[in-house]
């Protein structure tokens, strides 16, 4: 019989009504865990209105299969909204050790056509309702102590490489890097682990962008079985939420067909110092155009003479 790598363990997932997000619902399930399904089951741009069958669907989907799950539809950037979610998993289902941010919309313009609203929106659903589903499941983790929790929150290519189309959607995906690094350093005291997912799959995000008759890139309607199938992102989101995942935190996880990356956080390549507390000019364009050169990673040229100082202190 197939292990159960979450048995007795309490999910929430936000955006569980989408096209990876409700494989990650399922999943859980299949794999022990009770799931709170979350999501507004409105549109890929995050308009018309509130849809509550998409998320009962996936609950009835789950409970037919003898899994445990309970639904609820609202927008999780309201304060009120994301605590009620984490009241509720702890009122149904006793505690919650799993929060996984699937949630999201996409609006594209490149920057200079870019709408304010387009660019609050975005930035508010993404990274606000990271933040606030966070603050709510770290206070009761931080009461517990000995519980420990897993946070994953989905970020994008276009948060770690940049989208020129995606200005907004970029923004919001780098600063979930960023909000996650800091979740793992504050709250690994408390045995929570925080990471992020870089998923590559067909869902209706990606319909919208897909080149026609594109056979690498199906609509998501036919990814079914393929490499682009939202399915096969889920079981490295498993590892990541499991028991045996303690140990990773702070790392972002790409996922995409057959293959699962780990991306390096930006390090110092090389650096250059100043042997006097300010700079001349004259002497910093020299050494940032070797620095800056692909000759700098092949160390000084020959007969290159600099005055060495002592690295700065880090602050």
């Amino acid at each position: 019989m197939p292990l159960k790598h979450l048995e007795g363990k309490v999910a929430i997932v936000t955006g569980g009504a989408g096209g990876i997000g409700s494989w990650v619902c399922k999943v859980f399930a299949e794999q022990g865990a009770s799931v709170v399904v979350v999501d507004t089951g409105a549109d890929v741009e995050g308009r018309l209105g509130v849809d509550p069958s998409r998320v009962q669907a996936v609950v009835e989907e789950i409970e037919a299969a003898g899994g445990n799950a309970v639904g609820m539809v609202g927008d999780i950037t309201e304060m009120d909204v994301a605590e009620n979610v984490v009241r509720t998993a702890l009122d149904r289902f006793g505690g919650l050790d799993i929060l996984i941010c699937a949630h999201g919309i996409l609006r594209e313009r490149m920057i200079f056509n870019m709408l304010e609203d387009d660019w609050d929106e975005v930035i508010k659903v993404h990274l606000k309702g990271c933040f606030t589903m966070t603050k709510f499941a770290s206070i009761y983790w931080r009461g517990e102590r000995d519980r420990g929790g897993r946070i994953i929150y989905f970020t994008s290519g276009a948060g770690i490489n940049g989208g020129a189309g995606q200005p907004n959607y970029s923004a919001a995906h780098a600063a979930k890097i960023g909000l996650s690094l800091s979740n793992a350093q504050a709250l690994g005291r408390y045995g929570v682990t925080s990471n992020c997912i870089a998923p590559s799959a067909s869902t209706r995000m990606t319909d919208r962008s897909l080149s026609v008759g594109d056979p690498d890139r199906p609509a998501s309607e036919s990814a079914a079985g393929t490499v682009r199938d939202p399915k096969n992102a889920v079981p490295a989101i498993v590892y990541l939420a499991s028991d045996e995942g303690a140990e990773i935190t702070g790392r972002v996880i790409g996922v995409g067909g057959h293959r699962i990356t780990m991306f390096r956080e930006p390090t110092w390549d090389r650096s250059v110092y100043s042997a006097t507390p300010l700079w001349d000019i004259d002497t910093l364009f020299q050494e940032m155009e070797f620095m800056l050169s692909t000759a700098g990673e092949l160390g000084p040229p020959s007969g290159w003479r600099r005055e060495q100082a002592t690295p700065p202190a880090s602050s």
